[in-house]
């Protein structure tokens, strides 16, 4: 019978194999740091590890970005391998709530689940998105999808529904506004409020250096 720690490593080979040909921003490097994260947090807080864990490395198996907007395949992918690896079912639902509930989603969707282990796997996703990871991945994933750097005549949208949020091919810098410099305020954990306080203050500077050099300064 495997142990925990033989259903971890068989996780990331999973996710490492499925996540092979991810966009930059989202491959497994990606589920890598925020799992790492995710350890990091756990350390200050009453969680089930093997949850955080698994919840972590299987957050982003299927992205909803990548999959004409589908949420189900995530959810359902994971649940798919779990249940052939005889997890017990209740770590099973566990973990495919974490995974529906865990994307910004344009930050006015009413989050369905909670739990300590969800408020540790999105404050260690979430810390992947700001600071200087989280500026390369945004305009990586602008790139991706062919967008403007800066627009100065498109205005952030920050009252944007779920469904105005995922259609949105707006700027890669009105993301900033939109999402990136939001995070801040919504992390749920200690450890994660102060390490998102560093990230933020290295996105404003960002900004501050981006606009003077666009508006020729510097």
């Amino acid at each position: 019978m495997d142990t925990s720690e033989d259903i971890i490593e068989k996780t990331k080979d999973f996710v490492k194999k499925e996540l092979k040909k991810a966009e930059g921003g989202h491959d497994w490097f990606h589920i890598l740091r925020v799992y790492n994260n995710a350890m990091l947090i756990s350390n200050n807080e009453k969680v089930d590890g093997f949850v955080v864990a698994l919840g972590a490395l299987l957050h982003d198996i299927a992205d909803s970005k990548f999959h004409d907007g589908d949420e189900t395949v995530g959810p359902q992918k994971a649940r798919e391998f779990l249940f052939g690896l005889n997890i017990d079912s209740v770590i099973i639902q566990h973990v495919v709530n974490i995974i529906e509930n865990i994307s910004f989603k344009g930050g006015n969707e009413a989050q369905k689940f909670k739990s300590p282990e969800l408020d540790v796997i999105q404050d260690a996703d979430r810390l992947d998105a700001i600071g200087a990871i989280g500026i390369a991945r945004a305009f990586n994933y602008g790139g991706f999808k062919d967008r403007k750097l800066f627009d100065p005549s498109i205005q952030p949208n920050l009252k944007m529904t779920k469904e105005e949020y995922k259609a949105s091919t707006t700027p890669t810098i009105n993301h900033f506004y939109e999402k990136l410099l939001l995070l801040k305020d919504r992390m749920n954990t200690k450890t994660g409020k102060k390490i998102a306080l560093d990230r933020h203050k290295y996105m404003e500077q960002f900004l501050d250096q981006f606009y003077a050099e666009w508006d020729g300064e510097k």
